[in-house]
């Protein structure tokens, strides 16, 4: 079974993520049986559901620590926010590019502000398929 999350806009934010290209339709999670992926604009994180080690809802959040793609100075991990509202962290046994092109930056993990963060938590926390 395949489940697609959208993006929650905060609409202060909206003019800016889309100078740099990340628009409701160009930024949503999709999870399956098999994979999990993040798209954010021209940004994208691609991993197995094997590789999800741990998933938790967090916020409300400070706007400059979370709107736009961001690299975690405390812990290497990658932000794709778009609300201050609330997101969901996803921790990774092993970490996965995102933020750079070329992939030798790899992150333990990503945030992600979507629009039903609960939804993706429990998605997230239910059995993989082997």
């Amino acid at each position: 079974m395949t489940h697609r999350f959208a993006f929650r806009f905060d609409p202060v934010f909206r003019p800016g993520l889309a100078l740099v290209g990340v628009r409701p339709a160009t930024a949503w999670v999709r999870v399956d049986d098999a994979e999990l992926i993040v798209r954010f604009g021209p940004w994208r994180l691609r991993t197995g559901r094997g590789n999800v080690t741990g998933v938790e809802v967090a916020g409300p959040y400070r706007w400059w620590r979370a709107i736009g793609p961001r690299l975690s100075l405390a812990d290497a991990g990658a932000t794709f926010g778009s609300s201050t509202r609330a997101g969901v962290c996803v921790r990774f046994a092993e970490p996965v590019p995102a933020l750079l092109p070329g992939g030798w930056l790899r992150h333990p993990a990503v945030t992600v502000t979507v629009a039903d963060p609960d939804g993706l938590a429990r998605v997230l926390s239910g059995p993989v398929a082997r």
